[in-house]
């Protein structure tokens, strides 16, 4: 096993529902829809992380977020730490920056999608706001 990967997760919620992207194929769980995020950094705080990948990924700039769940899972050949966040206001457009496909989906339709079984816990927590 590796050490666990510590991940700042955005749950952006705007009024067409909830914002997801898909992995590209090449990457761990390559494929499966996702809430944007990535690696926190060594010295970063979580918040910082968060605004740092919403601007690479998306161009938005997040300006209202709290704490919405913490999720450990561990993969067979990865094991991680999702510090997940509500992003309930942001600057700007979303728009996908990394050639991932990025949509707003309905939170009623978020179970229609393919997600890494680490966000099914997310997602739990996410339809019952």
């Amino acid at each position: 096993m590796t050490s666990r990967t510590h991940v700042a997760v955005a749950v952006v919620a705007g009024e067409a529902g909830i914002l997801v992207s898909k992995r590209h194929p090449e990457r761990h769980q390559g494929g499966l829809w996702e809430f944007p995020g990535g690696k926190v950094e060594p010295g970063e705080t979580v918040q910082a992380a968060l605004v740092r990948e919403l601007r690479e990924e998306l161009g938005i700039v997040a300006t209202g977020m709290q704490p919405l769940v913490e999720v450990c899972h561990d993969y067979p050949d990865q094991e991680v730490l999702l510090d997940v966040w509500l992003v309930s206001s942001f600057e700007g457009v979303p728009e996908s920056l990394e050639g991932q496909q990025v949509r707003w989906v309905p939170v009623a339709e978020l179970s229609t999608l393919e997600f890494p079984a680490a966000n099914l816990a997310i997602l739990k927590v996410v339809q019952g706001m």
